[in-house]
């Protein structure tokens, strides 16, 4: 679908016209290789600690691994945007929460035709 097409069918979808595609709300992954590049193995023991330890504040997590909290709060961003993990607001604090118990990656070695399927914590 092409930029045109998009724009024209997120406004119909905006009006009422047509209902929104089963995968609207998904996370959107731009490649593979995309994500690949965000699962390095500091953010993902940086999931592990929101899983396991329940961070109530980005600023405790920040504490807890030693990271800045500005070059934190990118990261989990971006982690979010993924559909990795959300936030809930708990007064002026943001508590990062791990939402992904797995992802599941399907590669086409031929195209672009790669799918990944991501599975909710329990």
């Amino acid at each position: 679908m092409g930029l045109n097409e998009l724009e024209a069918e997120m406004r119909a979808v905006a009006r009422g016209e047509i209902p929104a595609p089963p995968d609207a709300a998904s996370p959107k992954f731009e490649s593979v290789e995309a994500l690949a590049r965000l699962l390095t193995p500091e953010n993902r023991s940086l999931l592990t600690i929101i899983r396991d330890r329940k961070p109530q504040s980005i600023a405790e997590l920040a504490q807890w691994t030693g990271r800045a909290e500005s070059n934190l709060a990118r990261t989990l961003d971006k982690l979010g945007a993924m559909g990795l993990l959300t936030f809930e607001t708990d007064g002026r604090r943001k508590v990062p929460m791990a939402t992904v118990d797995r992802i599941t990656v399907e590669i086409d070695p031929f195209g672009g035709n790669d799918r990944l399927e991501m599975h909710a914590m329990p």
